[in-house]
Protein backbone atom coordinates (compact mmCIF):
# COMPACT_ATOMS: atom_id res chain seq x y z
CA UNK A 1 0.00 0.00 0.00
CA UNK A 2 1.34 3.75 -1.05
CA UNK A 3 1.65 6.36 1.64
CA UNK A 4 -0.48 8.72 0.11
CA UNK A 5 -0.34 12.16 1.64
CA UNK A 6 -3.34 13.96 1.57
CA UNK A 7 -3.57 17.82 2.00
CA UNK A 8 -6.46 19.67 2.51
CA UNK A 9 -7.36 22.82 0.98
CA UNK A 10 -5.94 25.20 3.99
CA UNK A 11 -2.33 23.97 3.45
CA UNK A 12 -2.33 23.66 -0.42
CA UNK A 13 -3.08 27.37 -0.43
CA UNK A 14 0.01 27.74 2.46
CA UNK A 15 2.33 26.26 0.41
CA UNK A 16 1.69 27.75 -2.93
CA UNK A 17 1.51 31.16 -1.18
CA UNK A 18 4.88 30.51 0.24
CA UNK A 19 5.92 29.24 -3.37
CA UNK A 20 4.70 32.43 -4.65
CA UNK A 21 6.34 34.38 -1.89
CA UNK A 22 9.73 32.93 -2.88
CA UNK A 23 10.13 29.97 -0.27
CA UNK A 24 12.37 27.21 -1.94
CA UNK A 25 10.30 23.96 -2.44
CA UNK A 26 12.86 22.00 -0.18
CA UNK A 27 12.16 24.45 2.37
CA UNK A 28 8.47 23.94 2.40
CA UNK A 29 8.73 20.30 2.35
CA UNK A 30 10.93 20.47 5.43
CA UNK A 31 8.76 22.50 7.14
CA UNK A 32 5.22 21.05 6.31
CA UNK A 33 7.35 16.96 6.99
CA UNK A 34 6.12 16.30 2.94
CA UNK A 35 7.64 14.40 0.23
CA UNK A 36 9.48 16.82 -2.43
CA UNK A 37 6.76 15.43 -5.02
CA UNK A 38 3.62 16.55 -3.46
CA UNK A 39 5.14 19.81 -3.67
CA UNK A 40 6.58 19.64 -6.74
CA UNK A 41 3.52 18.43 -8.04
CA UNK A 42 1.06 20.85 -6.18
CA UNK A 43 3.33 23.70 -7.45
CA UNK A 44 3.18 22.63 -11.41
CA UNK A 45 -0.94 21.85 -11.12
CA UNK A 46 -0.81 25.28 -9.70
CA UNK A 47 0.74 26.52 -12.50
CA UNK A 48 -0.31 25.26 -15.45
CA UNK A 49 -3.83 25.32 -14.30
CA UNK A 50 -3.89 28.29 -11.66
CA UNK A 51 -6.12 26.14 -9.39
CA UNK A 52 -5.52 23.47 -6.81
CA UNK A 53 -9.02 21.69 -6.90
CA UNK A 54 -8.34 18.18 -8.13
CA UNK A 55 -9.85 17.34 -11.58
CA UNK A 56 -13.68 16.11 -11.58
CA UNK A 57 -13.46 12.02 -13.14
CA UNK A 58 -9.69 11.24 -12.59
CA UNK A 59 -9.77 7.32 -12.07
CA UNK A 60 -11.03 4.30 -13.99
CA UNK A 61 -14.64 4.82 -15.59
CA UNK A 62 -17.15 2.40 -14.33
CA UNK A 63 -18.00 -0.90 -16.57
CA UNK A 64 -21.91 0.05 -16.30
CA UNK A 65 -24.21 3.10 -15.30
CA UNK A 66 -26.45 3.89 -12.51
CA UNK A 67 -29.55 2.44 -14.25
CA UNK A 68 -27.53 -0.60 -15.38
CA UNK A 69 -26.87 -1.05 -11.79
CA UNK A 70 -30.81 -0.49 -10.93
CA UNK A 71 -31.66 -2.74 -13.34
CA UNK A 72 -29.13 -5.53 -12.31
CA UNK A 73 -30.48 -5.52 -8.54
CA UNK A 74 -34.27 -5.60 -9.95
CA UNK A 75 -33.57 -8.70 -11.69
CA UNK A 76 -31.65 -10.08 -9.24
CA UNK A 77 -34.53 -9.67 -6.62
CA UNK A 78 -37.40 -10.92 -9.23
CA UNK A 79 -35.19 -14.12 -9.74
CA UNK A 80 -33.38 -14.66 -6.28
CA UNK A 81 -31.93 -18.14 -7.60
CA UNK A 82 -30.49 -16.63 -10.24
CA UNK A 83 -26.41 -16.36 -10.70
CA UNK A 84 -24.49 -13.51 -11.33
CA UNK A 85 -23.23 -15.31 -14.40
CA UNK A 86 -26.75 -15.40 -15.06
CA UNK A 87 -27.18 -12.06 -14.36
CA UNK A 88 -24.44 -11.02 -16.63
CA UNK A 89 -25.93 -12.62 -19.35
CA UNK A 90 -29.35 -10.90 -18.53
CA UNK A 91 -27.56 -7.22 -18.56
CA UNK A 92 -25.99 -8.19 -22.01
CA UNK A 93 -29.21 -9.32 -23.35
CA UNK A 94 -30.87 -6.47 -22.46
CA UNK A 95 -28.47 -3.14 -22.77
CA UNK A 96 -25.38 -4.83 -24.59
CA UNK A 97 -23.26 -3.85 -22.20
CA UNK A 98 -20.77 -6.92 -21.45
CA UNK A 99 -19.65 -7.14 -17.71
CA UNK A 100 -18.13 -10.16 -15.81
CA UNK A 101 -19.91 -11.71 -13.13
CA UNK A 102 -17.13 -10.54 -10.86
CA UNK A 103 -18.35 -7.04 -11.80
CA UNK A 104 -22.21 -8.04 -11.07
CA UNK A 105 -21.16 -9.30 -7.35
CA UNK A 106 -20.10 -6.17 -6.56
CA UNK A 107 -22.82 -4.45 -7.89
CA UNK A 108 -25.20 -6.07 -6.08
CA UNK A 109 -23.08 -5.36 -2.88
CA UNK A 110 -23.32 -2.15 -3.30
CA UNK A 111 -27.20 -2.20 -3.35
CA UNK A 112 -26.80 -4.83 -0.11
CA UNK A 113 -27.39 -7.87 -1.94
CA UNK A 114 -25.41 -10.60 -1.18
CA UNK A 115 -25.34 -14.33 -1.73
CA UNK A 116 -27.17 -16.53 0.82
CA UNK A 117 -25.95 -19.37 1.77
CA UNK A 118 -28.78 -21.77 4.12
CA UNK A 119 -27.07 -23.13 7.01
CA UNK A 120 -27.35 -26.97 7.39
CA UNK A 121 -28.18 -27.43 11.04
CA UNK A 122 -30.67 -29.44 13.50
CA UNK A 123 -33.09 -27.47 14.87
CA UNK A 124 -32.72 -26.44 18.80
CA UNK A 125 -36.11 -27.96 19.71
CA UNK A 126 -36.44 -29.32 23.27
CA UNK A 127 -36.25 -33.23 22.26
CA UNK A 128 -33.04 -32.49 19.89
CA UNK A 129 -31.51 -30.90 23.26
CA UNK A 130 -31.93 -33.91 24.90
CA UNK A 131 -30.87 -36.11 22.51
CA UNK A 132 -27.57 -33.65 21.98
CA UNK A 133 -26.41 -33.28 25.54
CA UNK A 134 -27.80 -37.10 26.67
Amino acid sequence: MSNHQLLDDGMKFRIVGRLEAGQSQVQICREFNLTPSVVCNLWKQFQDTGSIERKPGQGRPRATTATEDRYLSIIARRNRGATASQLSRDLYAATGTRVSWVTVSKRLHETGLFARRPAVCVPLISTNRRIRLA
